[in-house]
Formats: C-alpha cells, sequence, structure tokens
C-alpha cells in the first residue's frame, strides 16, 4: 500500500511539473511581467483574458534603449491633478526634466513624482515617466506606455524603455490610468518594452 501511495504522489507530482509551463520572456522583467499577469490577485486581465493568456507580446530587448539620462531637478515645482481615464484626478508634481540622446538624436522628458505614492514604503525615491511616441496606436498601446526609474544620487539616471509598460486600462476599462501630458510627446519609435494588447 506504502509503495502504491509513493508511486501515486510521484505520478501527480510529475503531472504537475509537466502542466506547468515555463514563463514566457527573454529578461527577468518580460517573465516577472507574465508571472504577474498570469496571477489572479495581481493580473489587471479580465478573467476571460487571463483564462487564454500565453504572455504578453514584448519588443525583443534592445540595449539602444537602455539610455544614461541627464537630470535637472525642478524642486520649485507646484503640484498639479493629472488626468485619468476616469474623473479621478491624480496628485503629481513635476520632479524635473530629462535629457538624453536616443539612437542619434537628443530628447527632453518631463520627469514626474506620485504624491500618493510618497507615503507608501518602498516609494519614497520613485519617479514617473509616462511618454508617448511614434510605435502608439500601430505596434503600442495607443495612449502611450509608463517607465519607472529611481532617484539618483547625482545628476544622472538611468532609464530603461525595455522595462516600458502599458497602463492597466488598456486591459481592462475598470481601472483609472494616468493620462499622458502631451508635453511628454517622444518624436522617435521607441520599439522597446510591452506592445499593443490584443484582446481576445
Amino acid at each position: 500500500m506504502k509503495h502504491i501511495l509513493l508511486l501515486f504522489l510521484a505520478i501527480s507530482t510529475l503531472t504537475c511539473a509537466q502542466d506547468k509551463e515555463p514563463l514566457l520572456g527573454e529578461t527577468d522583467w518580460q517573465r516577472q511581467m507574465n508571472a504577474d499577469f498570469k496571477d489572479a490577485t495581481k493580473s489587471p486581465l479580465k478573467d476571460r483574458d487571463r483564462k487564454d493568456f500565453k504572455g504578453l507580446d514584448f519588443f525583443k530587448f534592445d540595449s539602444a534603449y537602455v539610455v544614461k539620462a541627464k537630470l535637472k531637478r525642478t524642486p520649485d515645482e507646484k503640484p498639479f491633478k493629472m488626468k485619468t481615464t476616469t474623473e479621478r484626478l491624480a496628485n503629481y508634481v513635476k520632479y524635473g526634466v530629462i535629457t538624453f540622446d536616443l539612437k542619434g538624436n537628443q530628447h527632453e522628458l518631463n520627469i514626474y513624482q506620485n504624491l500618493d505614492l510618497l507615503e507608501k514604503p518602498g516609494y519614497e525615491d520613485y519617479l514617473f515617466l509616462p511618454f508617448l511616441d511614434n510605435t502608439n496606436g500601430e505596434e503600442s498601446y495607443s495612449g502611450g506606455r509608463y517607465v519607472e526609474a529611481r532617484i539618483p544620487n547625482d545628476d544622472t539616471i538611468l532609464i530603461d524603455f525595455n522595462t516600458a509598460y502599458n497602463p492597466y486600462c488598456a486591459y481592462n476599462e475598470k481601472y483609472s490610468c494616468p493620462i499622458v501630458p502631451r508635453v511628454n510627446y517622444l518624436d522617435a519609435e521607441v520599439k522597446a518594452g510591452v506592445k499593443a494588447f490584443h484582446k481576445h
């Protein structure tokens, strides 16, 4: 009886291992994104979309989109209400302006702090970079994408556009997402990060 039980446990373990598909993605960040989107407790996907979810569509990782930007802090900025996809207004302040070279062209974007997040442990140095680019509406989400960064000790900040992700409202209209300010339009094709999501 003991041998039969052990055999049953071994077969069950093997079956579970076979059922669990490996996470798709060529970088740790991509694999973590896919893990979160599969997880019902974290995923922004609607139930019917999560049921068939295999993985997000990413641009291929390209080190050209990992840029060292010059950060000019703007400490005298007044907090403002950033519009969202709902009637909610989000509390932000412009933290500074970043300038960087991308594929031979220089660009400038505003970078922000979410004032509501500042109170949360672990978010004291969090920066928010929403942007629009020339892939929007075709290869990437029409409303633009977001990149996260951390406040550096000096005036150089690393921005990795390979971690550009879609607002949650790209997957589910129940979410309230900050609308990318028009001033943060990047006149370039940012073929990095998460692509547009095609719903089922």
